[in-house]
């Protein structure tokens, strides 16, 4: 999920189409007050944060993102106004990511978020993943569920991988194709939902832990 916030009405509609084509979930927000509102439900995975809102300013937001554990590491990208310098530097230097500077296209946007998260995704600190009753080992290539080994095919493996790997987030379809198949075509998304049935399948009991999120795609399900 990204977060837009962004008092025009008019780019923020834009953004989120252009997000929700390039097969990224998106909310925007007018002001801070609702954005600060969705924060308390759901943390995003990004943040596009313009300077100049109506109740409070970009910079002061930032600064209050950065210094609340909760917010602190989610990848922040500023708008600004065009030339203005100064508003780039202390964005910059408070911890934001990346910046745009208006008016900016829709291509040079999902360009920047794509560059911002691939900086930001987690590195592996060990080489098992694990989740309860499936254990992942990258260095052997090897997959068990309670204790048996089970063969998957190499992208019934990036799947699981990729699930492990971000318990509780949801991608949509287009993401995955993106993410396991290294492909921003839109069309071939039924090729996600017959790999994720022969995931589940292998995996057995622990299969009904990648859930379907109707209408968005799926996800996980965490250690509770």
């Amino acid at each position: 999920m990204i977060y837009c916030v962004e008092d025009d009405d008019s780019i923020r509609e834009l953004m989120i189409y252009a997000l929700n084509a390039s097969g990224f979930s998106a909310r925007g927000f007018s002001a801070a007050a609702p954005f600060r509102k969705a924060l308390a439900e759901e943390l995003p995975e990004l943040i596009l944060l313009d300077i100049m809102l109506p109740d409070e300013d970009g910079i002061s937001i930032l600064k209050s993102l950065k210094a609340a554990p909760a917010t602190q590491d989610i990848p922040v990208i500023m708008a600004t106004a065009k030339g203005n310098e100064y508003d780039k530097v202390i964005g910059l230097d408070l911890g934001a990511d990346d910046y745009l500077a208006k008016p900016f296209g829709m291509m040079e946007m999902i360009s920047r978020i794509k560059a911002v998260l691939r900086r930001v995704r987690p590195k592996e600190n060990s080489p098992v993943l694990h989740t309860a009753g499936i254990r992942m080992d990258t260095e052997g290539h090897r997959v068990s569920v309670d204790g048996k080994e089970i063969e998957l095919t190499l992208k019934e493996y990036e799947l699981l991988k990729l699930f492990l790997q971000n318990p509780g987030r949801v991608f949509t379809r287009d993401a995955l194709l993106s993410a396991v198949w290294d492909t921003d075509y839109e069309g071939e998304t039924r090729t996600v939902d017959v790999h994720i049935g022969t995931l589940r399948t292998k995996l057995g009991r622990c299969g009904d832990r990648i859930r379907t999120v109707r209408g968005v795609g799926y996800r996980m399900e965490a250690d509770a």
